[in-house]
Protein backbone atom coordinates (compact mmCIF):
# COMPACT_ATOMS: atom_id res chain seq x y z
CA UNK A 1 0.00 0.00 0.00
CA UNK A 2 1.35 3.43 -0.93
CA UNK A 3 0.61 7.06 -0.08
CA UNK A 4 -1.74 7.56 -3.04
CA UNK A 5 -3.85 4.60 -1.86
CA UNK A 6 -4.86 6.35 1.37
CA UNK A 7 -5.73 9.89 0.27
CA UNK A 8 -8.47 11.38 2.41
CA UNK A 9 -8.96 14.60 0.50
CA UNK A 10 -8.55 14.86 -3.25
CA UNK A 11 -6.99 18.03 -4.56
CA UNK A 12 -9.40 20.87 -5.14
CA UNK A 13 -9.03 24.55 -5.97
CA UNK A 14 -9.93 25.66 -2.42
CA UNK A 15 -8.02 23.04 -0.40
CA UNK A 16 -5.14 24.38 1.71
CA UNK A 17 -1.69 23.06 0.88
CA UNK A 18 0.23 21.21 3.59
CA UNK A 19 3.86 22.14 4.12
CA UNK A 20 4.93 18.48 4.27
CA UNK A 21 4.93 16.46 1.08
CA UNK A 22 5.44 12.82 0.17
CA UNK A 23 5.69 11.07 -3.17
CA UNK A 24 2.63 9.10 -4.27
CA UNK A 25 4.54 5.80 -4.39
CA UNK A 26 5.99 6.09 -0.86
CA UNK A 27 5.17 2.92 1.13
CA UNK A 28 2.61 3.35 3.89
CA UNK A 29 5.09 2.32 6.58
CA UNK A 30 7.34 5.22 5.53
CA UNK A 31 4.40 7.64 5.52
CA UNK A 32 3.54 7.01 9.20
CA UNK A 33 6.58 8.73 10.80
CA UNK A 34 6.36 11.62 8.34
CA UNK A 35 2.70 12.21 9.24
CA UNK A 36 3.49 12.11 12.95
CA UNK A 37 6.31 14.65 12.46
CA UNK A 38 4.22 17.08 10.38
CA UNK A 39 2.99 20.19 12.21
CA UNK A 40 -0.68 19.95 11.23
CA UNK A 41 -0.80 16.13 10.99
CA UNK A 42 -1.40 16.31 7.25
CA UNK A 43 0.75 15.41 4.25
CA UNK A 44 0.34 16.53 0.67
CA UNK A 45 0.78 13.66 -1.80
CA UNK A 46 2.53 14.61 -5.03
CA UNK A 47 3.12 12.71 -8.26
CA UNK A 48 5.34 14.12 -11.00
CA UNK A 49 5.25 17.51 -9.28
CA UNK A 50 1.42 17.63 -9.24
CA UNK A 51 -0.57 17.53 -6.01
CA UNK A 52 -2.95 14.57 -5.83
CA UNK A 53 -4.46 15.22 -2.42
CA UNK A 54 -3.91 15.10 1.32
CA UNK A 55 -3.35 12.31 3.85
CA UNK A 56 -4.57 12.94 7.39
CA UNK A 57 -4.65 10.76 10.51
CA UNK A 58 -8.07 9.33 9.68
CA UNK A 59 -7.06 8.21 6.21
CA UNK A 60 -3.86 6.72 7.59
CA UNK A 61 -5.80 4.72 10.18
CA UNK A 62 -8.23 3.51 7.50
CA UNK A 63 -5.29 2.48 5.30
CA UNK A 64 -3.69 0.50 8.11
CA UNK A 65 -7.06 -1.12 8.81
CA UNK A 66 -7.28 -2.26 5.19
CA UNK A 67 -3.82 -3.83 5.49
CA UNK A 68 -4.98 -6.10 8.32
CA UNK A 69 -7.21 -8.84 6.99
CA UNK A 70 -10.35 -9.34 9.05
CA UNK A 71 -10.73 -13.00 9.99
CA UNK A 72 -13.09 -14.62 12.46
CA UNK A 73 -11.28 -17.95 12.42
CA UNK A 74 -7.93 -16.68 13.73
CA UNK A 75 -6.23 -17.06 17.05
CA UNK A 76 -3.72 -14.59 18.45
CA UNK A 77 -0.47 -15.79 20.00
CA UNK A 78 2.19 -13.57 21.56
CA UNK A 79 5.74 -14.91 21.91
CA UNK A 80 9.02 -13.49 23.11
CA UNK A 81 12.58 -14.29 22.09
CA UNK A 82 16.09 -12.89 22.05
CA UNK A 83 16.82 -10.65 19.03
CA UNK A 84 19.41 -13.10 17.71
CA UNK A 85 16.79 -15.90 17.80
CA UNK A 86 14.11 -13.88 15.99
CA UNK A 87 13.28 -15.17 12.52
CA UNK A 88 9.95 -14.66 10.79
CA UNK A 89 10.56 -17.73 8.64
CA UNK A 90 11.21 -19.94 11.68
CA UNK A 91 8.08 -18.60 13.38
CA UNK A 92 6.06 -19.30 10.23
CA UNK A 93 7.56 -22.78 9.99
CA UNK A 94 6.67 -23.50 13.63
CA UNK A 95 3.08 -22.40 13.01
CA UNK A 96 2.79 -24.43 9.81
CA UNK A 97 4.15 -27.50 11.60
CA UNK A 98 0.91 -27.41 13.61
CA UNK A 99 -1.20 -27.52 10.43
CA UNK A 100 -2.17 -23.85 10.73
CA UNK A 101 -1.39 -20.85 8.55
CA UNK A 102 0.29 -17.64 9.64
CA UNK A 103 -1.99 -14.71 8.76
CA UNK A 104 -0.09 -11.76 10.30
CA UNK A 105 3.10 -11.22 12.26
CA UNK A 106 3.92 -8.01 14.15
CA UNK A 107 7.15 -7.54 16.11
CA UNK A 108 8.11 -4.85 18.62
CA UNK A 109 10.96 -4.45 21.09
CA UNK A 110 9.99 -6.09 24.35
CA UNK A 111 11.31 -5.82 27.86
CA UNK A 112 14.88 -6.78 28.82
CA UNK A 113 16.11 -6.54 25.24
CA UNK A 114 13.74 -9.26 24.00
CA UNK A 115 11.65 -9.14 20.83
CA UNK A 116 7.89 -9.46 21.38
CA UNK A 117 6.04 -10.98 18.42
CA UNK A 118 2.27 -11.13 17.95
CA UNK A 119 1.05 -13.78 15.52
CA UNK A 120 -2.39 -14.23 14.02
CA UNK A 121 -2.83 -17.90 13.21
CA UNK A 122 -5.61 -19.24 11.01
CA UNK A 123 -6.96 -21.76 13.44
CA UNK A 124 -9.76 -21.37 15.96
CA UNK A 125 -7.80 -23.20 18.68
CA UNK A 126 -4.20 -22.03 19.21
CA UNK A 127 -3.15 -25.00 21.39
CA UNK A 128 -1.29 -26.95 18.69
CA UNK A 129 0.48 -23.83 17.41
CA UNK A 130 1.50 -22.90 20.97
CA UNK A 131 3.02 -26.36 21.52
CA UNK A 132 4.86 -26.13 18.21
CA UNK A 133 6.23 -22.65 18.99
CA UNK A 134 7.42 -23.90 22.38
CA UNK A 135 9.17 -26.86 20.68
CA UNK A 136 11.02 -24.25 18.61
CA UNK A 137 12.12 -22.60 21.91
CA UNK A 138 9.90 -19.53 21.65
CA UNK A 139 8.55 -18.30 24.99
CA UNK A 140 4.75 -18.04 24.61
CA UNK A 141 3.40 -15.11 26.65
CA UNK A 142 -0.29 -15.51 25.81
CA UNK A 143 -2.70 -17.12 23.38
CA UNK A 144 -6.36 -16.38 22.62
CA UNK A 145 -8.67 -18.39 20.44
CA UNK A 146 -11.26 -16.76 18.21
CA UNK A 147 -13.99 -18.08 20.53
CA UNK A 148 -12.45 -16.10 23.41
CA UNK A 149 -13.02 -12.87 21.52
CA UNK A 150 -16.75 -13.18 20.83
CA UNK A 151 -17.88 -11.58 24.10
CA UNK A 152 -15.22 -8.86 23.98
CA UNK A 153 -16.10 -8.15 20.32
CA UNK A 154 -19.76 -7.73 21.28
CA UNK A 155 -18.80 -5.30 24.07
CA UNK A 156 -16.50 -3.38 21.72
CA UNK A 157 -19.25 -3.18 19.08
CA UNK A 158 -21.73 -1.90 21.65
CA UNK A 159 -19.26 0.75 22.84
CA UNK A 160 -18.50 1.87 19.29
CA UNK A 161 -22.22 2.23 18.53
CA UNK A 162 -22.65 4.29 21.71
CA UNK A 163 -19.71 6.51 20.75
CA UNK A 164 -21.13 6.95 17.27
CA UNK A 165 -24.51 7.95 18.74
CA UNK A 166 -22.82 10.53 20.97
CA UNK A 167 -20.80 11.94 18.08
CA UNK A 168 -23.92 12.32 15.93
CA UNK A 169 -25.69 14.40 18.60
Amino acid sequence: MTAKDILSIRKSENSPVSNSQVESEMPLLDVIPRLLDSKNRELTVVEDGEELGIIDQTSLLEGIGRMIAARDDCSVITVECAPEDYSASILAHAVEDSDAHLVDLFSVPGENGQVKVTLRVRHSDPTAAVRSLERYDFHVLEAHSSGDNIQSMEIATERLLSLQALMNV
